[in-house]
């Protein structure tokens, strides 16, 4: 299968697509088509397991890649993981959490990161490039430790990770600060998320910056969900739930089922879109935002406008006003119109606002709907659901919830629902704590024994790990210094 750009760019392979990362013409790659899953294909993966299930929905894309070696890059990277990666946990009758945070760093991002060095490497040889690749990573709190741990010490490969120094929780930033190997850079900024994506972006569309590394001897990649290979495992979790809740007899064979999933960069939930293109029953995807909801103001209006303000929240992995991969679903609800992409793509560049036709929207994808959890919601939702359920949620999936509440309220839909849990709650251990004791511990280690001990959940290993590690990334400077400073790790006098 090739690859092809939102914005009208050549084809590709897939293992070209995933060693470029964005497309030379500053779009997103995305697949010529889309395969098909038959109802034999899911009753088929019910009795495999997780790697077997990756491999086979990877291979439809990745056409270049054997049935083996995506078998053999599942298998290692799963391997990684406390148990399953991707359980399915029942809540009620029509309510299910699927926990995407048993791995290396506690969070979604684990799924594709502990994969894509793989498919990256394997990329490399097929393409014959000789280079070594330096990978970019723009993070609102868990992509950048969760492509440490995938990249960290892999030969041929220097990673830089930009995140935002007073947008993460104080156990994220440590997760990061912390991180160990000699390819490693970690770098904070005076600024938000959106400065540090946008800071990547253009870095990889800029000639000069490009030219400047290749001199270096580096090729650019990026491990954000802008590429294709971050994206195309989180594919496979949405089949895997349902093959799981199908295996269990939780629904009927092509029993079409909600799923629910907290989003910033829209890369999540398109996943799941995809799935569905692919064949899955899906009803509804329920796009979950935090006050910084200009993506519940686009699926209600049509209208996406960033010119708004910023909100720092307890679930700061979502604080991010320019959703990339949206980019992508724009190409899908344009039928493909590359041209109309660009138009759009220019006018949120240039005015910082675009606008569809909110008939159009809704014809074209009417699994759609997106609702947002205001800060008092949030918390009371951590609460509520501890308090009726004895189950924690993070802040993050506490947004999802939170929104599925109101969509409850709205519809009375009694169809089977999963919601998707993107983190650990003890993450998140200061708000988390507070939402449930109604008491403040700003010591995030104290706040993570009282979170334990009022709640006698267990402490994830790596979150006790932290509190001995002292901090070996510290770099924090400007927005408009940031080209500055990645330069700075490489061009050594």
């Amino acid at each position: 299968m090739d690859f092809i750009s939102t914005r009208g760019g050549g084809a590709v392979s897939a293992g070209a697509a995933i060693l470029k990362g964005i497309a030379e013409d500053g779009g997103l790659f995305v697949p010529s088509f889309f395969p098909k899953l038959s109802a034999e294909d899911l009753r088929n993966m019910v009795t495999m397991d997780y790697p077997e299930r990756a491999a086979l929905v990877l291979g439809m894309f990745l056409s270049d890649y054997s049935e083996a070696e995506l078998l053999s890059y599942a298998r290692k990277a799963y391997a990684r993981f406390d148990g399953e990666p991707a359980p399915v946990i029942g809540v009620d009758d029509t309510t299910y959490v699927m926990e995407l945070f048993h791995g290396p760093t506690l969070a979604f991002k684990d799924i594709a990161l502990t994969l894509l060095p793989h498919l990256m490497g394997a990329a490399h040889k097929k393409c014959g490039s000789d280079k070594k690749t330096l990978i970019l990573v723009a993070t609102s709190g868990d992509t950048g430790k969760a492509a440490i741990e995938g990249f960290k010490n892999v030969e041929g490969t220097e990673i830089v990770v930009i995140y935002p120094s007073e947008g993460v929780s104080a156990l994220q930033k440590l997760q990061m600060q912390t991180s160990d190997g000699d390819n490693v850079h970690v770098l904070g900024i005076k600024g938000n998320f959106d400065d540090a994506q946008s800071a990547v972006k253009r870095i990889f569309n800029s000639k000069e910056c490009k030219e400047r590394f290749e001199k270096l001897g580096y090729s650019l990649s990026s491990a954000n969900s802008i590429n294709w290979g971050r994206l195309v495992p989180q594919i496979v979790y949405y089949i895997s739930a349902y093959v799981d809740m199908l295996g269990c007899d939780e629904i009927e064979e092509g029993e079409a089922i909600n799923f629910v999933v907290p989003t910033g960069n829209f890369g999540d939930v398109l996943a799941g879109y995809y799935a569905k293109k692919m064949g899955l029953p899906v009803n509804k995807l329920i796009v979950a935002s935090n006050i910084n909801n200009v993506l519940t103001d686009f699926f209600t209006s049509g209208r996406y406008d960033i010119n708004r303000p910023f909100h720092k929240t307890m679930s700061p992995s979502m604080d991010i006003l320019i959703s990339s991969n949206l980019e992508r679903l724009l190409f899908e609800i344009l039928d493909r119109d590359s041209a109309k992409v660009r138009a759009l793509m220019d006018s949120l560049k240039e005015e910082g606002e675009y606008a569809l036709d909110v008939e159009t929207l809704f014809e074209k994808v009417p699994e759609f709907l997106a609702y947002s959890s205001d800060e008092a919601g949030t918390e009371a939702t951590i609460d509520n659901f501890f308090e009726t359920n004895d189950y924690l949620l993070d802040p993050h999936t506490a947004v999802a919830m939170n929104s599925y509440n109101d969509y409850l309220t709205d519809t009375g839909d009694q169809t089977k629902t999963v919601v998707v849990s993107t983190a650990s709650p003890y993450k998140f251990a200061h708000d988390v704590y507070q939402a449930v004791s109604g008491n403040d511990e700003a010591d995030p280690f104290k706040a993570v024994k009282k979170l334990h001990s009022y709640t006698l959940t267990d402490i994830p290993k790596e979150i006790k790990a932290l509190e001995y590690l002292e901090p070996i990334h510290t770099d924090v400077v400007e927005v408009k210094d940031i080209d500055k400073a990645i330069f700075a790790y490489f061009e050594k006098e």
